[in-house]
């Protein structure tokens, strides 16, 4: 089977741990198409589901929302999202962000592509992953009402509890976009002097929590697959 796995930069894994590319040992014999993109909102994951078509997917992972709860919550990084995603106001409102979710599962429906759905996890801050939590429950709400599986990925790894930090700001955004650049690579360290546990910022996470994130995963797509 050739599954997509439709996301932002959580999914695209160049900056972090790449859990796609995990997953793939665990999914002998199918083939895993990485669709994601960094920064992406869920307006730009929706224009994106021709691109899964085109790459003859029979079935998609989608893990949206992230980006979608980070600009709802930190007005400082809305300029970024204003211009490099295309939201007029540099956000959305969490009931226009489950209109273009459910636009996208229909547009992966009229293609005949089968959907699944993740809720991502986040522990920045705890403004943050109430953000994170208030999208994630958009998701679900928009996913079993459509009958598309769920794979809550954020009840999983986010800690109890998470510490208090500074919001986040197009600092934070430049940031990451310079140390991909680079080909900064020093997550390990990152994440003890942030205090972090899956994580190295609190939003991407480490090679060895993709690690565990990839065979989660694909354990449960062949589930839901009958893979």
């Amino acid at each position: 089977m050739r599954i997509a796995f439709l996301g932002a930069s959580l999914t695209e894994g160049k900056y972090g741990g790449d859990w796609v590319a995990a997953a793939r040992p665990h999914l002998p014999g199918h083939t895993l198409l990485n669709h994601g993109i960094a920064g992406s909102t869920i307006n730009r994951l929706a224009e994106r589901v021709g691109d899964v078509a085109a790459d003859g997917a029979e079935a998609c992972f989608v893990l949206p929302g992230s980006n979608d709860a980070l600009a709802y919550v930190f007005p400082a990084t809305r300029p970024y999202y204003k211009a490099q995603q295309d939201l007029p106001d540099g956000y959305l409102e969490p009931g226009d962000y489950a209109a273009y979710l459910r636009d996208l599962f229909n547009q992966l429906a009229l293609n005949q592509i089968h959907a699944l759905v993740g809720l991502p996890p986040m522990e920045y801050s705890p403004e943050a992953v109430a953000a994170s939590a208030l999208f994630n429950r958009h998701t679900r709400e928009v996913a079993e009402a459509l009958n598309v599986p769920v794979l809550d990925i954020a009840a999983a790894l986010n800690p109890p509890q998470v510490l208090v930090r500074p919001p986040l700001s197009l600092q934070t955004v430049f940031r990451i976009g310079d140390r991909i650049q680079s080909g900064w690579h020093d997550y390990d360290s990152e994440r003890a002097a942030g205090g972090y546990t899956y994580s190295f910022d609190g939003i991407h996470i480490t090679p060895a929590a993709a690690a565990d994130l990839g065979w989660r995963v694909a354990d449960w797509l062949r589930e839901q697959l009958d893979l």
